[in-house]
């Protein structure tokens, strides 16, 4: 059973920072790509990172520049380092991976923006 569980979520003021985890288990976490995907209220979730199995990186538009994603296979733990954020980053982030063909969610965690 694949499960994933993000913390570090918080209140921030608007240009400071949070980093994010999300540990994985049950499966061989190196092997996988992992993203960071975010739901603001009142909009569709969108993919904000993702890392693959070969330590590639892709962002969304809106985040890169700001935004840093890393793993540590060692921890089986995806990270996302978020600086100068904006009242726009404000949503629930979660981590997801594609295992043998169905998708996993972590629960997610709040990240508010705000002075």
């Amino acid at each position: 059973q694949v499960q994933l569980t993000e913390v570090g979520g918080g209140l921030v003021q608007p240009g400071g920072s949070l980093r994010l985890s999300c540990a994985a288990s049950g499966l061989s976490f190196s092997l996988y790509d992992m993203n960071w995907y975010r739901q603001a209220p009142g909009k569709e979730r969108e993919l904000v990172a993702t890392i693959t199995s070969f330590r590639n990186t892709n962002y969304a538009e809106s985040v890169k520049g700001r935004f840093t994603i890393s793993r540590d296979n060692a921890k089986n733990t995806v990270y996302l380092q978020m600086n100068s954020l904006r009242p726009e980053d404000t949503g629930v982030y979660y981590c997801n991976v594609r295992y043998r063909g169905s998708l996993y969610w972590g629960q997610g965690t709040q990240v508010t923006v705000s002075s």
